[in-house]
C-alpha cells in the first residue's frame, strides 16, 4: 500500500479548540505522521521547464500573500508536538504537493494568525485550514470528477471546473514539487461524526468521553526497516496512525468512507439519560476498577444504539436497525447478535422526532434535547441462559443430563437440557450460572417443556416439583442468597411453562462483562418418597429467563 492509501485510511482524533474557534474554522481531520526527515521520501518530480518550488510559486502571486503568512507562521505538527517546521518551508522542498489557495480578503487572515501564537492555536489551524488546502503528490485538474484527498482526510470533489464548487481561477499552476490551483475563496470544512460530537460545544459530554480512547498506533507493516540490530527492528521512517479505539465498539464515525446517522443528545440531555443509566451499572465494592467500569459502560450504554450504519438500513422512514455487533453481550441468541430495531424512527414518539439535523462528511447528526429511548429498548434487556448450554453448570448432584436437539418455534434456540435422576427417588440439584446482570429488577423465570417434545404418543404428564435458590453478592460483595419464599414450584406438564420463581427481584450489584461467578441460579427437586407416583423427576429444561423490569431504584 502506498502513502497515498495510508493517508486515506487515517482519520484524526485530535482534541480541537471549541466555542469561537470551531466557529471559525469548523472542523478536523488526521494524517499520517513519519518521523524521517523531511524530504527523505515522497521526492516530486520536476514539472519540464518549470524550476521554482510551490512556494516559490506562490510568494511570487500578489493575489496569496494572506495565505502565504498563514503558511509561513504555522508549524508541523508531529505527534501532537510542534516541530520547528513551518508549512513554507515544507511547500519550498522536495516533498509532492497539490496546493489549492485560496485568495485575499476571502478569509480571516488575522484571526488565524492571532491562533498560531499558541500550540493549541497553532494545531488547530493546521488541522482545520492548512491541512484542508494540501493534498499529496500532484493533481491537475481535468475534464469530468475526480476528487482530492486532502491531508486532513477530506474528500474534495472536483468538478465542472470547480473544487468542492468553489471557482478556480487559475488552475494547473506546476511547479517543480507539484500543482498549484489559485480559488476563488476557501474550500468549505465539513465535520466528520466523530469531530461533531468532539467538536460541537452543545456535544461537549459525549465528545469528552470519545477523547479518552484516542491514541497513537505504530504502524510496522507500513514503517520503512533497515533490519534487525542486536535483534530489534530499526525502522528509519516510523508510521504512526491517529485513532479511538472507542470506534471499534460504536462505529466507525471517523470514516470518511462510510455513511452513518447518529442521535445524540445535547449535554444537558445527556447528562439525564447518564445519571439514570448509571444506576444500572453499580458494581460491587470488590468487583476492581468499579467506577471506572462504571463510567465506561453507561457510556456505552447510552451510546452503542445510538449509530445506524446506513448500508444496513432497508427503508429509514420505517425502521432504523442498530450497528448489529454492539449488542453481542446484551441479546446473544442462536450464535448471532440481534440487532435493536426502531420502528418509525420519524414519528412522533420516534427516536428522530424533531431532532435537529447536522448534516456532516460521512453521515447526519441528529442532535435531540433527550435521549430518545428507554433503557428497556437498548441496554436493560432479557437475560438467557439456555439450559443446553452445559458450561454454565456450576454445580451437579445426584442427577446427569444431556443436551438435546429439537427445532420447534416454542422451544428457545431449538435445544433444551434434559435431567435425569441418579436413581428413581433421588432428588437433585442443579446450579447455573447467571452472566451480564445489571443492578435492576428483573422477573427470575424458568422455562419447562413437556414430554410430549420428545414423546408425542405416550408423554409423561406428571409434572414436576421443585424449589430455587438465588444466589448474588450486594454491594459490598458479600455473598447472599434468596430462597425465593421457599416455594415449592410445579410446573404445566402438558405445555410450554413459564414459571416466575421471584418477581420483580432487585440486585444491588452490576455483574456485567465480568468473569468471576457472582450470579447463579440452583434449581432443586423436591419431591418426597411418598409423592413418586406424583410427581416426576425427570426435566426438561429449556432456559432460564431474567425478564427486565422498573423498580423505584432506577427511575
Amino acid at each position: 500500500m502506498d502513502k497515498q492509501s495510508i493517508i486515506k485510511n487515517v482519520k484524526s482524533g485530535k482534541a480541537c479548540l471549541l466555542g469561537a474557534l470551531v466557529a471559525l474554522l469548523l472542523g478536523g481531520g488526521g494524517f499520517v505522521s513519519s518521523c524521517s526527515d523531511w524530504d527523505d521520501h515522497y521526492e516530486g518530480n520536476d514539472q519540464a521547464g518549470t524550476s521554482a518550488t510551490l512556494w516559490q510559486l506562490m510568494k511570487s502571486n500578489q493575489q496569496l500573500s494572506d495565505f502565504c503568512q498563514v503558511l509561513e507562521q504555522t508549524k508541523v505538527f508531529r505527534m501532537h508536538r510542534k516541530t520547528g517546521v513551518s508549512y513554507s518551508q515544507l511547500l519550498d522542498g522536495g516533498q509532492a504537493f497539490t496546493v489549492v489557495a485560496p485568495v485575499n480578503g476571502t478569509f480571516n487572515r488575522d484571526s488565524l494568525l492571532r491562533l498560531v501564537q499558541t500550540n493549541q492555536g497553532d494545531s488547530v489551524v493546521e488541522k482545520f485550514f492548512v491541512l484542508n488546502h494540501l493534498s499529496r503528490s500532484s493533481s491537475s485538474i481535468k475534464d469530468g470528477s475526480q476528487t482530492l484527498l486532502m491531508l486532513n482526510a477530506k474528500h474534495a470533489v472536483v468538478q465542472n471546473g470547480k473544487i468542492e464548487g468553489i471557482s478556480v481561477s487559475q488552475p494547473n499552476i506546476h511547479a517543480k514539487n507539484g500543482v498549484l490551483h489559485v480559488v476563488s475563496q476557501p474550500l468549505p470544512f465539513t465535520h466528520n461524526l466523530y469531530e461533531a460530537l468532539c467538536d460541537l460545544p452543545d456535544m461537549s459530554a459525549i465528545g469528552s468521553f470519545l477523547r479518552l480512547y484516542e491514541e497513537d498506533y505504530f504502524d510496522a507493516d507500513h514503517s520503512v526497516s533497515i533490519g534487525l540490530v542486536e535483534g530489534v527492528p530499526v525502522y528509519i521512517d516510523s508510521v504512526m496512525i491517529e485513532r479511538n479505539r472507542m470506534l471499534q465498539n460504536i462505529g466507525l464515525l471517523n470514516a470518511e468512507d462510510s455513511t452513518y446517522w447518529v442521535v445524540a443528545p445535547t449535554t444537558t440531555g445527556w447528562q439525564k439519560a447518564w445519571d439514570e443509566a448509571s444506576k444500572y451499572f453499580v458494581y460491587d465494592e470488590k468487583t476492581l476498577k468499579r467506577d471506572s467500569l462504571q463510567q465506561y459502560w453507561t457510556n456505552r450504554a447510552l451510546l452503542d444504539d445510538a449509530v445506524f450504519n446506513m448500508s444496513d438500513q432497508h427503508s429509514t422512514s420505517d425502521s432504523l436497525v442498530s450497528v448489529p455487533w454492539l449488542n453481542w453481550r446484551k441479546t446473544w441468541k442462536a450464535g448471532r447478535p440481534i440487532n435493536h430495531v426502531f420502528h418509525q424512527p420519524f414519528a412522533a414518539g420516534g427516536i428522530l422526532y424533531g431532532a435537529d439535523a447536522v448534516s456532516c462528511s460521512n453521515g447526519i447528526l441528529y442532535k435531540v434535547d433527550q435521549w430518545p429511548f428507554t433503557p428497556e429498548q437498548t441496554f436493560f434487556k432479557e437475560i438467557w441462559a439456555e439450559g443446553e448450554t452445559t458450561w454454565l453448570i456450576t454445580n451437579e448432584k445426584e442427577c446427569s443430563y444431556n443436551s438435546r436437539r429439537q427445532v420447534a418455534d416454542s422451544i428457545s434456540d431449538n435445544a433444551y437440557l434434559q435431567i435425569l435422576p441418579r436413581t428413581n427417588t433421588s432428588n437433585w440439584e442443579l446450579t447455573f450460572r447467571v452472566d451480564n446482570t445489571l443492578s435492576g429488577c428483573y422477573d427470575i423465570c424458568l422455562v419447562l417443556l413437556p414430554k410430549s417434545v420428545s414423546n408425542q404418543s405416550d408423554p409423561d404428564v406428571r409434572p414436576c416439583k421443585f424449589k430455587a435458590t438465588i444466589n448474588y453478592v450486594d454491594e459490598r460483595g458479600v455473598a447472599q442468597t434468596d430462597n425465593c419464599g421457599n416455594t415449592q414450584f410445579q410446573n404445566n406438564p402438558e405445555r410450554v411453562d413459564t414459571i416466575v420463581l421471584a418477581e420483580a427481584f432487585q440486585f444491588p450489584a452490576c455483574n456485567y462483562d465480568q468473569n468471576e461467578l457472582k450470579v447463579s441460579l440452583k434449581i432443586q427437586c423436591s419431591i418426597l418418597a411418598r409423592e413418586t407416583s406424583r410427581f416426576a423427576r425427570e426435566m426438561y429444561l429449556d432456559c432460564i429467563y431474567l425478564r427486565p423490569r422498573k423498580s423505584a431504584n432506577n427511575q
